[in-house]
C-alpha cells in the first residue's frame, strides 16, 4: 500500500487506498476504502505507555506478608536479659527469627499507571495505522457459523489465507463463533469495542468483519471508546497456547 506524507509530516494520507473484502470462502468480493489519514510518524512512546499501563492494570498486586506486629505471639521475653550467655532478645515475632515477621515484604497494592485520554487515543491510532500500512488487516464481509465447530472456523482462516497468531474482531457476540474460536491455538476473539493497544501490538494479523472495521474507524476518528484502556471483556476468548506468542 502506498502512502503519502502530509505537509505536517506526521500523518500519512490514505485517501486512495483500500483493503480487499473477503467472504468466508476467501473470495474477494469488494474493497474497503481507507479514507482516514494514518498516523505513522508519531505515537511510538504513546504505544509503549499504553502497553505498560495495560499490563500494570492486569497485575493483581495481591502478594502479602505479615509484619512483626501482625504475627501471633506475646510480649514475653523468650529468656531473661542477662546471665544466660545467649544474645539478648525481646520477642519471638522478630524478623530474624524463624516464624517471625517479614521485614520489607510485599503487601497488597495497586500497580495501575495513569494514561491520559489524549495519549490513549494516539496510541490506538498509531497501533492500528501500522497494521493497516503493513497490510496486516484482513476484512471479512461477515462471520457466521452454522455450528460451534472449530474446524469450520479453521476453514475460514485457511480460506482467507490467515495463519495464527491472529486477532479475530467482530462487532457483536455470536455464540457459535465464540465456542469455535476458544479451542484454536493463538487465536483471540474480541469485539471491536474492546480492542486495545496491547492486542494490536501483540497480534501480527487482524481478521476483522466489515461491521467491526466500521466500529474501529469510528474509534480511530474519535468516536466512543477511543480513549479507553480495556483490560478484557466477557466475549474475549483466547485459544490454548496463546501466551506463547508475542508481537
Amino acid at each position: 500500500m502506498g502512502f503519502q506524507v502530509s505537509e505536517a509530516g506526521e500523518e500519512g494520507g490514505s485517501d486512495m487506498n483500500s483493503l480487499p473484502v473477503h467472504n468466508q470462502s476467501g473470495v474477494v468480493i469488494g474493497h474497503y476504502a481507507v479514507s482516514f489519514p494514518l498516523v505513522l510518524r508519531r505515537g511510538t512512546q504513546a504505544v509503549h505507555d499504553a502497553v505498560v499501563s495495560y499490563l500494570a492494570i492486569r497485575h493483581r498486586g495481591t502478594a502479602a506478608t505479615r509484619r512483626k506486629g501482625e504475627v501471633a505471639g506475646s510480649n514475653r521475653k523468650p529468656w531473661r536479659q542477662k546471665g544466660t550467655g545467649r544474645a539478648r532478645v525481646g520477642y519471638r515475632q522478630s524478623p530474624v527469627w524463624r516464624g517471625g515477621g517479614v521485614a520489607f515484604g510485599p503487601h497488597p497494592r495497586s500497580y495501575a499507571r495513569k494514561l491520559n485520554k489524549k495519549a490513549a487515543r494516539l496510541a490506538f491510532r498509531r497501533a492500528l495505522s501500522e497494521r493497516i500500512a503493513a497490510g496486516q488487516v484482513k476484512i471479512l464481509e461477515a462471520l457466521h457459523l452454522d455450528q460451534p465447530k472449530t474446524k469450520l472456523l479453521r476453514a475460514v482462516l485457511k480460506g482467507v489465507g490467515v495463519t495464527p497468531p491472529v486477532l479475530l474482531v467482530t462487532e457483536g457476540s455470536d455464540r457459535n463463533v465464540v465456542l469455535a474460536a476458544r479451542n484454536l491455538p493463538a487465536v483471540e476473539l474480541t469485539r471491536a469495542s474492546d480492542v486495545n493497544v496491547y492486542q494490536l501490538v501483540r497480534y501480527p494479523i487482524l481478521l476483522v468483519t466489515r461491521q467491526a472495521m466500521d466500529h474501529l474507524v469510528r474509534r480511530f476518528e474519535g468516536g466512543a471508546g477511543h480513549d479507553r484502556i480495556n483490560i478484557g471483556s466477557g466475549l474475549s476468548t483466547e485459544g490454548a497456547g496463546g501466551d506463547d506468542h508475542h508481537a
